[in-house]
């Protein structure tokens, strides 16, 4: 009880992908827990992400997926693809979690203007296309549908003032959604284990660290 008394009222802004979306069994079991935080009283956000699909879907069609230091290349056939398979997941969790009966609500990046972005700058002299670098979160829209009880499921999608939709990077979209509602966690579940030491070695696991530890770690490359 005083644990759960702790997060009474509280923003949770959770971050999901990986193996935690495709395995069916898994799915329903993180969806159900989500279900549980809302009914005791948590206040959960949750931002997914749809690499897997979007990849799937663009090799269907016989095209190449190229990444760019983790940047996925968004020509204009792509962001097509992307904001039409975002979409489409977005209304299966929605459709899951009010079966679970759960309350929730879809929410593209772009509604409301939730997610501004500008156009991500070159990488290594490499146009990335329609990726979006976030300039601001609007977060009020999703203030409103936590304080009534319901769980805004959110796509990462951006819109910039040139109009133009942007496809954005799901983990930089879910921390900066955290940080402008001041969650109290913000919660991260992907198929990777976590920070390992030896990528190779997945006992080296690194369970906590510090924000300075990080940039040690990113200076002697375990990190990138």
């Amino acid at each position: 009880l005083p644990y759960i008394q702790s997060f009474y009222d509280k923003t949770i802004v959770i971050k999901y992908g990986g193996a935690a979306m495709t395995d069916n069994a898994i799915r329903r079991n993180v969806l159900e827990d989500i279900v549980f935080m809302s009914y005791v009283g948590m206040r959960p956000v949750l931002v997914h992400g749809g690499g897997p699909y979007i990849t799937k879907r663009i090799e269907e069609i016989g095209k190449e997926t190229r990444f760019v230091k983790g940047f996925r290349v968004t020509d204009e056939e792509t962001i097509e693809i992307v904001e039409e398979e975002l979409d489409k997941i977005n209304r299966e969790i929605v459709r899951e979690i009010i079966s679970l009966g759960g309350s929730a609500i879809s929410l593209s990046g772009k509604e409301d203007h939730l997610i501004e972005v500008k156009k991500h700058p070159e990488i290594d002299g490499v146009d990335i296309g329609f990726v979006g670098e976030i300039t601001k979160i609007n977060s009020d829209v999703i203030q409103k549908m936590i304080t009534s009880d319901i769980i805004p499921v959110i796509s990462p999608i951006g819109i910039g003032k040139d109009g133009f939709t942007y496809n954005v990077n799901a983990d930089q979209s879910a921390a900066e959604i955290a940080r402008s509602l001041g969650a109290l966690k913000f919660v991260l579940l992907t198929n990777v284990r976590g920070i390992l030491k030896n990528v190779e070695d997945p006992e080296s696991l690194i369970t906590h660290a510090s924000i300075a530890e990080i940039d040690q770690l990113i200076q002697s490359k375990v990190l990138s």
